[in-house]
């Protein structure tokens, strides 16, 4: 059956319902019944419109719409396609279902964070100038004090530890989305792994750029490949994250890092890093912005060390990009709040942050032990600082077939659809995040449950 089969002419008509509302509806019905598959590709907006005797606009909000209730995920330049159906939003008539196990999403594991918050407030109270400080105007590019605590932190991956180098943001995407809005205008490409952050995706939609995936090996973005696209597409725009890349969890060795500077210096490319989840190792290796100072911007936060309510983070560039950058926070939101940097630059200079980030390694440790306990005889990559693990499928399993399966039975992981770039063709993995279960006890069921399933053959009934 068509999708444009599955909408009512009935429903089209009702005077009471916009149409877009009312194609959207009826095509979400249809994939929370399961009518079609995970991964299935939606009809071009402008085909379905002229199908249904509409304009390609109400197409554009019904897909639209699709993607806010989750049922449906656009690839940039490639189409939108659908998405494996999450429990926890489920139609307005279908029954309650319970809390599934929720190893799908990225958090910081909570540890000493409240008590750490706490403790700071309790300090930051004594000071009366601090506190009016923290309530006034600031500079668009942050506190002085607050761009020195944010150089101190970032020579944790080899920075020069300049603070006339580094700006505050409200974490890595809004530095991602400022220097994004910096660079590149409306149509022009950006290159990136083939998996990538699903919001450099969004970032991408949003901008209208094109995003091209560039082949990965096991030591992350393949420099040949890198250099191919460059000069295919003309391009000046390359973002990546060469230490525990989210979802593999791959990490580029010295002379991989130095073979990628080496292509994007002679491409002239601008690298926009991200280094988020790098801030949990132990010893990071050097920035891959170490070796392009000057055609660099190193994306930093504390959302997957420490808190992701703790919004702020530190974006190292070339001091004369740091005029044009603050000019897109002015435009944003005037400053970023200094409430949050003052937190952050005084857990900085008193060694808490040093401290939590330690409690954070610890907790994934343990629950890094818990998986291969749970998980023993499978295939899946891990580190020994990373929350994540990646699991190829092995065969016959499709991703969106397990995924299905997964959430009927109550668990939830990330297919890698979720972050493969344009057309890249999307391998059969799984991202699995030992960091969201509230409990171990939550995390072992979850992996058990996952396991028993994957020790079994699919059969026609797990079809999604």
């Amino acid at each position: 059956m068509s999708f444009e089969q599955l909408i009512t002419i009935a429903s089209l008509s009702d005077p009471n319902k916009p149409k877009y509302q009312a194609i959207a509806d009826d095509l979400a019905q249809s994939i929370v019944a399961g009518q079609f598959a995970v991964g299935e590709k939606l009809p071009p907006q402008r085909d379905l419109a002229l199908r249904l005797g509409v304009t390609a606009g109400t197409i554009s909000r019904a897909y639209a719409n699709l993607e806010r209730q989750g049922l449906a995920s656009a690839r940039v330049g490639d189409g939108t396609y659908v998405r494996a159906v999450d429990p926890r939003t489920p139609s307005p008539d279908a029954a309650p279902l319970s809390l599934p196990i929720d190893l799908a999403h990225n958090v910081a594991i909570p540890t000493e964070d409240a008590l750490a918050l706490k403790r700071a407030f309790e300090t930051l109270s004594l000071d009366h100038e601090v506190l009016k400080q923290v309530l006034s105007y600031q500079p668009e590019a942050g506190l002085m004090r607050h761009r020195h605590a944010g150089a101190q932190w970032l020579q944790r991956f080899g920075t020069s530890g300049q603070a006339s180098r580094v700006m505050v943001t409200h974490g890595a995407q809004h530095g991602l989305a400022c220097v994004l809005r910096t660079l590149a205008r409306p149509g022009d490409t950006v290159l990136t792994e083939s998996l990538s952050y699903p919001g450099l995706q969004a970032l991408a939609r949003s901008m209208r750029l094109q995003l091209i995936g560039v082949e990965m090996d096991a030591d992350g973005m393949v420099p040949q490949a890198l250099e191919r696209a460059a000069k295919t597409y003309d391009t000046k725009f390359m973002y990546c994250s060469p230490s525990l890349h989210n979802p593999t969890g791959t990490t580029m060795p010295i002379a991989r890092r130095e073979a990628i500077a080496a292509v994007a210096r002679r491409c002239n490319l601008w690298v926009i890093e991200d280094c988020v989840h790098a801030a949990a190792q132990a010893s990071p290796l050097p920035a891959l912005s170490t070796w392009l100072p000057d055609r660099s911007f190193l994306l930093s936060s504390f959302s997957k060390v420490i808190a992701p309510g703790l919004r702020v983070g530190f974006l190292e560039a070339a001091p004369e990009w740091l005029d044009k950058l603050a000019g897109s926070i002015r435009a944003d939101s005037w400053m970023v709040a200094p409430l949050m940097p003052e937190i952050a630059s005084h857990w900085i200079h008193s060694g808490e942050l040093d401290h939590l980030i330690g409690l954070q390694r610890q907790a994934i440790a343990e629950r890094l032990h818990v998986a291969k306990g749970a998980l023993s005889g499978l295939d899946f990559q891990s580190d020994n600082d990373y929350p994540l693990l990646w699991m190829p499928l092995p065969e016959p399993w499709r991703a969106g077939q397990f995924a299905a399966a997964l959430r009927h039975v109550g668990v939830l992981v990330r297919t890698a659809d979720h972050f493969a770039v344009g057309r890249s063709a999307a391998p059969h993995a799984i991202r699995i995040s030992l960091n969201s279960p509230a409990t171990l006890e939550q995390l072992t069921s979850g992996l058990t449950v996952l396991k028993t399933l994957l020790d079994g053959p699919p059969t026609a009934s797990m079809d999604p």
